[in-house]
């Protein structure tokens, strides 16, 4: 079985410098309505009790704190690459999104 691969989703202030900060992602409301268009919404079970939402896409798990009246980053666990990568590029694309792996620091999107 592969390795599950978990990355950090975030939108730079400016996208040619890295160094520059970070931006919301938008409302919870806004990043679901972004992410349906991927095929990637909650599965429409209770809210979690341990201080996240959920999100599912194909071959990745989208999760981001509850709560906030912004998204500044959000957790993504990389189940089936095969499947998770075309989509995830498509979404940092359309959004101008980056993510960057928390174990090799590497930055896509």
């Amino acid at each position: 079985m592969a390795k599950k691969r978990v990355l950090v989703m975030m939108r730079p202030r400016d996208p040619d410098d890295p160094m520059g900060g970070y931006v919301s992602l938008g409302s919870p409301r806004e990043f679901i309505d972004k992410l349906s268009g991927f095929n990637t919404a909650p599965d429409g079970s209770r809210r979690s009790a341990v201080g996240t939402d959920v999100l599912y896409g194909p071959g990745f798990v989208v999760e981001y704190a509850q709560g906030a009246e912004a998204i500044q980053q959000a957790m993504v666990t990389v189940v089936e690459s095969d499947i998770a990568w075309p989509v995830l590029s498509r979404v940092c694309r359309a959004y101008g999104w980056k993510m960057q792996d928390t174990e090799s620091g590497q930055l896509f999107g």
